[in-house]
């Protein structure tokens, strides 16, 4: 939680709070934890109730529509017929993309100066001269 802050930061901010609540930061620190206490208890009593409800093990983490739906309405065979036709979408696209992608290499190599052409035996090109600085003009 305190990651991004160094001692002196934590500190700083501590020393800040007790100037600015005084002698009612104590109140104020553990109102403040029974306000996170209560907030837990309210989620796992919603997952509990939501638990018992529906008839199954539901964690915080599966309430998240698309795990909610892959975990416990879909089997995996349903998940399985729904995939395949995308599978094959996907596996078509990545060998069209990778072979563009080979291709644009291929030219991009045959089109780079720096290297010796060796299909077209063409010379290789001399490094242009080096620009006068103004130190060697004075």
């Amino acid at each position: 939680m305190f990651e991004n802050l160094n001692w002196w930061e934590i500190g700083v901010l501590l020393l800040l709070a007790l100037l600015i609540f005084g002698d009612r930061l104590p109140n104020v620190i553990s109102d403040g934890l029974r306000m996170v206490r209560n907030l837990r208890n309210m989620a796992r009593n919603a997952t509990g109730d939501l638990s018992r409800e529906l008839g199954t093990d539901i964690q915080l983490e599966d309430l998240h529509p698309k795990a909610f739906i892959r975990k416990h309405l879909l089997s995996e065979d349903d998940e399985q017929a729904i995939r395949k036709p995308l599978q094959s979408m996907y596996d078509n696209l990545r060998s069209d993309v990778t072979g563009v992608h080979d291709e644009l290499k291929d030219v991009a190599k045959a089109a780079d100066l720096r290297t010796p052409s060796v299909a077209t035996g063409a010379p290789t090109p001399a490094p242009p001269a080096p620009r006068p600085s103004y130190d060697d003009a004075t």
